[in-house]
């Protein structure tokens, strides 16, 4: 991987907390360097269920790729936003929900830049050229839904709609981030589908997300939900195994939607090809069950919905998936 544009790692502080230390994509309140993980380089963390190399033992893979906690010092000279104001985008605590995984026989890759920095679940062409100063090349999605939200791979505004930037961006640097970031974690998820596929006959990609509490008191029936599955309204994945996560997570009581309001992203579009024997499902968690969103700090809710989702993945490991192949 291209190196060049990681830089320094910039010190947050968070109200009522000791100093943090965002580095290699680790949560601030965890060990910095966790049992198992590989070191595949600056621009994601990639576990592996067994070492490289060998067959992987189950057909799935998860994916995290907006838990990434590193912010550079340049973009941090550019921001506008306080340590707090611009960590709001961020999928807090995901990659730790499922950090169980690989021991259960799971795969697992998470971002470990900020999603502020750069988004890898949007296409690395979705800029919006009113934040640059100079001019984009042709190949440009300028026009997207997402890119229009201030939401394209290189965001204009966190999720509460606060602008990021107090200067006008480069197009060198956002090249700078998409090759070394971008392009790398996408080029390892690539290939962990398709070894997986390789092995199986078929892969199964699970990306998982966290939403706010509000998008979430608005989502589903009865005044809200706890989980909306995205399969892209059935393309991206058989229902079948939209259909077991789902009776998974509601015999613990979760309430579950589906595709609304998130009915998945360019990851689950890009690698739902269920023709192909790729089936992607993307799950948004409702951060209230977890998470104090004004301070970003966990709640014992944390530990309480990390077992069952490891019981959720433990499931998910010994299902019949005969009817994917």
């Amino acid at each position: 991987m291209n190196r060049r544009n990681v830089g320094a790692v910039r010190a947050i502080r968070l109200p009522g907390a000791a100093t943090l230390a965002i580095v290699r994509g680790m949560n601030a309140w965890e060990p910095i360097a966790a049992a198992g993980a590989t070191d595949a380089g600056a621009a994601f963390d990639l576990r592996r269920a067994v070492p490289d190399g060998v067959a992987p033992p189950t057909p799935l893979v998860f994916a995290s790729p907006h838990s990434g906690r590193i912010y550079p010092a340049d973009m941090m000279a550019a921001s506008a936003l306080d340590d707090l104001a611009i960590r709001r985008s961020e999928d807090a605590f995901v990659d730790s929900l499922i950090a169980a995984a690989p021991a259960l026989g799971v795969a697992t890759i998470g971002a470990r830049f900020a999603r502020a920095y750069i988004d890898v679940n949007r296409d690395a062409l979705e800029l919006d050229p009113a934040m640059f100063a100079d001019a984009l090349p042709d190949t440009v999605r300028a026009r997207t839904p997402r890119v229009a939200a201030g939401l394209g791979a290189i965001a204009r505004v966190v999720s509460e709609g606060q602008e990021i930037y107090a200067r006008k961006l480069t197009y060198a640097e956002a090249a700078a981030r998409i090759d070394g970031v971008h392009r790398p974690y996408h080029a390892a998820l690539a290939d962990l589908l398709a070894e997986a596929r390789a092995a199986h006959g078929f892969a199964i990609l699970v990306d998982w997300h966290s939403m706010p509490a509000a998008a979430a008191r608005s989502a589903g029936r009865r005044g809200g939900c706890d989980m909306v599955l995205g399969d892209r309204f059935g393309a991206a994945c058989d229902d079948g195994l939209t259909a077991l996560v789902e009776r998974g997570l509601e015999r613990h009581g979760y309430r579950v939607a589906r595709n609304a309001p998130y009915a998945g992203g360019y990851t689950t579009e890009l690698y739902g090809r269920p023709a192909r024997r790729v089936h992607a499902l993307q799950i948004e968690i409702n951060r209230g069950l977890y998470l104090e969103e004004a301070t970003l700090q966990p709640t014992r809710g944390l530990q309480k919905l990390k077992g069952h989702l490891e019981t959720l993945i433990g499931e998910l490991v010994a299902a019949d998936w005969s009817a994917l192949r």
